[in-house]
């Protein structure tokens, strides 16, 4: 089975799982763990942050981020289509006890324009007061796209301007630092936090760090102890995390190689269904309008065809790529789709809809 769906189901290397057998331990929430100690000093030297803190995952790092960073009932502004909003279970206002308002974006890049216009630097008697601004890169929504690093910092100057903190949704982090050819830290440093997953095409099993000052970082320890995520003996998932920084990150580029070589031969099939210029790093977005049938039926076809691949919308789906996924499997993935391709306009998809319970 090809399986597309996502860099998360990115299985541990040999030398993770040494490392993870090997691995020195203590109890992280009470005397300190000596390997997610060294975890974190790794991370934040990575992104050139002065703290780090190792969280199960990276949504809950993005909530202990939004409650370190502010107080209940001020208002957080982000792109309109931020992962935040889009597939974290509505804890922004559930949990952080936060509004939000978003702003139009293109490729995951907010309208400078509007962004200005919206901030409020102080509670007014018919406006909330902003409390954070929130980017995203590479961008889930936008087909992971990189933001350009210009943008990030004129966003991140609006914000000291006003005194309002940045944070940095930055679960493919380091696909963004290889597309752009920078350390991660040139794209770190124009926000106050930066979240990142080392459980996706990095290939650890599980984690991700939220990075910042040290007193943030002091203050998001107890909101990661009140979501329950204070770790005991973490140090043989943090052992995964430091050979995944440490082995993992200039491999990226296969990946980012791999999506361009799916997408160019989508575009041969057919030009609508996915523009080649737009892909930046390993998530291919492919609208499937023109074949008449919606994202679901494709993905249970495709699965019958020995390819899994998720739906991202109605009639769109979403492509990942990932260390598993190797140059051959993509011209396989691309006869599948072919497939299916020529099957599709005006047939009925015989089986499909059962599968589903229709």
């Amino acid at each position: 089975m090809i399986d597309l769906r996502s860099d998360t189901v990115t299985q541990p290397t040999d030398e993770m799982r040494d490392a993870m057998r090997a691995a020195r331990l203590g109890d992280d929430s009470r005397d300190g763990d000596p390997t997610v100690r060294e975890l974190e000093t790794l991370a934040a030297a990575r992104t050139g942050k002065e703290a780090a803190m190792f969280v199960p995952s990276g949504t809950m790092g993005n909530l202990v981020a939004l409650m370190a960073h502010t107080g209940r009932g001020g208002e957080v502004l982000l792109e309109d289509s931020s992962h935040i909003l889009k597939s974290e279970m509505g804890a922004i206002a559930q949990v952080a006890g936060l509004f939000h308002r978003t702003i139009r974006g293109e490729r995951g890049a907010m309208d400078l324009g509007v962004l200005t216009e919206t901030i409020a630097a102080q509670l007014k008697p018919n406006k909330l007061a902003t409390a954070l601004i929130e980017m995203e890169t590479t961008h889930n929504g936008a087909g992971g796209t990189v933001l350009p690093l210009d943008h990030m910092a004129e966003v991140h100057a609006l914000g000291r301007q006003h005194g309002i903190p940045v944070h940095t949704d930055g679960a493919r982090l380091f696909n963004a630092a290889v597309a752009l050819g920078v350390p991660a830290e040139q794209i770190a440093r124009h926000s106050d936090s930066v979240t990142f997953c080392v459980s996706k095409g990095l290939s650890a099993p599980v984690g991700s760090l939220l990075c910042g000052t040290s007193d943030f970082i002091a203050r998001a320890r107890s909101f990661r102890r009140m979501l329950g995520g204070n770790l005991r003996q973490a140090g043989m998932l943090a052992a995964a995390g430091i050979v995944a920084l440490d082995s993992m990150v200039e491999r990226l580029a296969d990946d980012h190689r791999t999506a361009k070589q799916l997408a160019d031969g989508l575009h041969r099939l057919s030009s609508g269904l996915v523009d080649p210029e737009s892909i930046e790093t390993n998530i291919v977005r492919v609208d499937t309008t023109g074949s008449g049938w919606p994202a679901e039926m494709w993905s249970a076809a495709l699965q019958r065809l020995d390819v899994r691949v998720a739906p991202g919308g109605p009639m769109q789906l979403r492509f990942v790529t990932h260390r598993h996924i190797s140059p051959a499997d993509i011209e396989t993935t691309l006869q599948a789709f072919g497939e299916v391709w020529r099957k599709a306009p005006g047939q009925p998809m015989a089986g499909v809809g059962q599968r589903h319970g229709r």
